[in-house]
């Protein structure tokens, strides 16, 4: 090989590491399947949660309407925000704001089914966020939290794979 082609050769082989190395890390924080995570998602509009804020429910303490002009869409949603600061935190923390399960019901899905929760109907448990179809499932939580979501986690994968992504 001429010494011309030498820094040549060199450069393409980092080029080629690169791009393996970022193909590994995408195949490594995307779901195996290339789907999006299980999400409770209004099928019309596309938002999640029925366009209230998140981080409003750690912050606030009470569910709060989004605003329509400060949207952020991630994980196959358009999530909605009351201010910039929110819509910022939650960028940077998705995982922690996101709700667990996809906003689906863990009492439901302790029991093997995969029911939405609604946004009116929640807890903050062990910083993160759980939504619930009805009161009557929010008490039921209340009253055992830990055994609901021992219970949910381990029936997650197998209810996540029935609902619609």
């Amino acid at each position: 090989m001429t010494a011309a082609r030498q820094p040549w050769k060199a450069q393409q082989a980092r080029y080629c590491v690169a791009i393996a190395a970022g193909l590994l890390l995408f195949a490594a924080v995307s779901p195996a399947s290339g789907e999006q995570p299980a999400l409770v998602v209004n099928n019309r509009t596309g938002l999640a949660i029925s366009g209230f804020d998140p981080v409003a429910y750690f912050t606030d303490k009470t569910p709060q309407a989004g605003r329509p002009e400060l949207e952020l869409n991630s994980g196959g949603a358009v999530w909605r925000f009351r201010n910039e600061g929110n819509r910022a935190e939650f960028a940077a923390h998705a995982d922690i704001y996101t709700p667990q399960f996809g906003g689906y019901d863990p009492v439901a899905i302790a029991n093997g089914k995969s029911v939405p929760g609604h946004p009116l109907f929640w807890t903050v448990t062990a910083d993160r966020l759980y939504l619930f179809y009805s009161d009557e499932a929010r008490a039921a939580f209340l009253a055992d939290p830990g055994r609901i979501i021992d219970r949910a986690t381990r029936k997650w994968p197998d209810v996540s794979r029935t609902v619609p992504r």
